[in-house]
């Protein structure tokens, strides 16, 4: 089934808190759904269709729509880690084009900053029931480490530098001055990054992402409700998922599931890269957006470096102008399941509602793309194309 402009984006809310000791989890849900409904000029009542992933408390939905007190007819708690929203959107659109729902809401919310998590350095602990655990978790990864070898893979087969990657995170903090939300402002350049210290060779502290408390939410509903809202109305125009895992041994680490998932999404939509006037790449580290920059075919494989080295992720200077809050790196990363901040700043720009420093000109077409894993093993991936309409 095809979603193509089946379904609208017609409200959405980013929390502006980067630090909620005060607030619980269910809170946070909450005030992201009540901020994304009254952007779109909706109340819960007209929800019939309820997403989240992972980061809900209790049993996900079915907890959350007692929290806040919700009568859906569909309820989806898909969990691929970082895409898991981008995926939810997809999901819901279609939902939607099958009449399962007619006002879909997406919530995410997350506190690892005040709850002390250290989300990447710290080896994750898996039941042992789980597959794979008794193979790896002996080495005790963490999610730091196996997108470092990643990098070091993608520097060894094709010569990309530390400085090269550097200039992700330069691209997004000359985005993130503009925000007064972001956790970092401060403009830093190539030799900041390659000078803060190794977290795990050759990704410096600078290339990883922030780690805040916060959240937001998403309202996908059918085209004619979205056309008697107050909002400019964003198309759902086409998606892609795909997983990505070690098949066997012979996993080869020079490209991410987006290669698949992205391939989907062009042929559902009917655009191309070269047709983006703005790109939403998942953040978690410099590594990630690289290689999503070529998974999606914005340049050759092996070229993602001097792609972004030449600064064309730069608004108003670059060719692809990306993450124009700050994105993961500067801004906001709630918990591990951040891809929906991508959707976020895509709508925004759709809409000409970004910060004016960094709203690209006539922005009539956007992707947003984002893996959920482990890019060193397995991962999900997810791309959303969307449209002004």
């Amino acid at each position: 089934m095809s979603i193509k402009r089946a379904a609208c984006i017609a409200g959405i809310y980013e929390h502006p808190t980067r630090n909620a000791p005060d607030k619980s989890l269910a809170q946070l849900h909450a005030e992201v759904a009540k901020g994304a409904l009254e952007d779109a000029g909706l109340s819960k009542d007209d929800v019939d269709g309820y997403f989240c992933a992972g980061d809900a408390p209790g049993m996900g939905p079915i907890s959350m729509v007692d929290y806040l007190g919700l009568k859906p007819r569909h309820v989806d708690s898909t969990d691929v880690g970082g895409s898991s929203y981008l995926l939810h959107v997809s999901h819901a659109a279609q939902a939607i084009a099958a009449g399962k729902c007619d006002v879909a809401l997406i919530t995410l919310a997350g506190k690892p900053r005040s709850e002390g998590m250290a989300t990447g350095t710290a080896p994750r602990v898996v039941a042992p029931t789980v597959p794979d655990a008794q193979f790896e978790q002996p080495y005790a990864p963490t999610i730091a480490n196996m997108y470092a070898m990643v990098a070091m893979r993608h520097m060894h087969e094709f010569g990309t530098t530390s400085e090269q990657l550097a200039w992700i995170k330069v691209a997004a903090s000359h985005h993130a001055q503009h925000n007064p939300h972001a956790l970092l402002r401060n403009v830093v350049t190539v030799e900041d990054v390659v000078n803060s210290p190794l977290v795990a060779s050759p990704l410096h502290r600078l290339d990883c992402c922030v780690i805040t408390d916060g959240g937001g939410a998403i309202i996908v509903t059918r085209p004619e409700i979205a056309k008697g809202l107050k909002k400019p109305v964003v198309n759902v125009l086409g998606a892609g998922e795909s997983p990505k895992h070690t098949d066997g041994g012979r996993i080869d680490l020079t490209y991410t599931g987006i290669k698949a998932a992205g391939r989907r999404a062009w042929e559902e939509s009917g655009v191309k890269p070269a047709d983006m006037k703005y790109a939403s790449f998942y953040d978690s580290f410099t590594i990630t957006v690289l290689k999503q920059i070529e998974d999606l075919g914005f340049c050759a494989k092996g070229d993602g470096g001097k792609f972004v080295s030449d600064g064309n992720l730069i608004s108003g200077v670059g060719k692809l102008p990306f993450n124009t809050d700050g994105g993961g790196l500067c801004s906001n990363h709630p918990a591990n399941r951040g891809g929906l901040t991508k959707v976020l700043e895509a709508v925004r720009q759709l809409r000409g509602e970004a910060h004016p420093a960094v709203q690209v000109k006539n922005c009539d077409l956007a992707v947003a793309s984002g893996t959920g894993g482990s890019l060193g093993t397995r991962h999900g991936a997810a791309v959303l194309v969307m449209e002004r309409a």
